[in-house]
């Protein structure tokens, strides 16, 4: 006697890759709480740990034509969602994208590779990515954060009147480069003039994603004809979630009666890991910083 079975009901792989996509970004959103709960935020376990657990996820849904192909879509696809929900801190996702998607790339390769050539695990994958994912965690896989920029600029301005300028507070009205009017904590108001020993600059700064207004306190620690040190007191406002100010150096030298050279050099200290990926963006970051500062705080025609 024959017996009549109903099919089975199954997902379709499209199916299969909706139910991925949501538990890649569930499980990214459980790790990135947690890791900003423990004060890990700022890590590559954030950048590197994260984007790796969703291509992760990702590849383990069925099969389709192309694992690069799907991780990519996933992980642009949770960029999208994540980032209205951010506010202001679209800026971090602006900025972390390239790396998510460059994670996404080196395991879908992997995958790929290992599908065609049965050769690669997927646990390979992991454990490639997780000495990556460690740094700023331990100590030994962290490098050093301490950097210095410097800009060189030719004021149209005698060395006397460069130095009276540097004399008063930074003028907030100048315009930022544009690269610094994508979602960093814009200066409000700067209090504090001389450059006199111990003389100190105060620069309120707008809060960003959520977080409120802070100051950054500098104080003159160094002055001599030509030369002047800023060095930082304490920091309050957002930008510490990038970088930490440690001191600004500036150099001024007459050309001529009409022009003077100034170099304004900031020291500061990287926050943001992996170092191979946040270090250019912080440097050039800094870079339109002492762009700025030169033309708000050392050309008198600006005030």
């Amino acid at each position: 006697m024959n017996q009549s079975h109903e099919p089975t009901s199954r997902f379709t792989t499209s199916q299969w890759g909706l139910v991925a996509l949501i538990v890649a970004v569930s499980g990214g959103s459980v790790l990135y709480k947690f890791l900003f709960s423990h004060d890990l935020g700022h890590t590559a376990a954030t950048f590197i740990g994260i984007p790796a657990l969703l291509a992760i996820l990702l590849a383990l849904a069925p099969r389709p034509k192309s694992a690069t192909g799907s991780i990519l879509r996933g992980i642009g696809i949770a960029l999208l969602i994540i980032a209205p929900l951010l506010g202001e801190g679209y800026l971090c996702i602006l900025m972390a994208a390239p790396l998510f998607l460059l994670v996404g790339v080196v395991v879908g390769a992997f995958i790929d590779h290992s599908r065609r050539k049965r050769g690669v695990k997927l646990s390979c994958v992991a454990l490639v990515l997780l000495p990556l994912s460690l740094e700023g965690i331990v100590p030994a896989l962290t490098y050093d954060r301490d950097q210095t920029v410097e800009v060189t600029r030719t004021v149209d301005a005698p060395a006397s009147a460069v130095a009276a300028a540097l004399a008063q507070s930074p003028d907030v009205e100048t315009a930022l480069p544009r690269f610094l009017r994508i979602g960093f904590p814009r200066p409000l108001e700067a209090h504090g003039t001389g450059i006199a020993l111990n003389d100190t600059r105060t620069i309120h700064f707008a809060g960003a994603e959520g977080d409120p207004p802070g100051d950054l306190v500098m104080r003159v620690s160094d002055e001599h004809p030509g030369y002047v040190r800023f060095t930082a007191v304490s920091d309050t406002s957002k930008l510490t979630q990038w970088v930490r100010w440690q001191s600004s150096e500036v150099l001024y030298t007459p050309i001529d009666a009409t022009h003077t050279t100034v170099t304004w050099r900031i020291s500061f200290s990287r926050q943001l890991d992996p170092y191979w990926y946040f270090t250019p963006w912080e440097r050039f970051a800094v870079g339109q910083a002492a762009k700025y500062l030169i033309a708000a705080n050392a050309t008198p025609s600006s005030r």
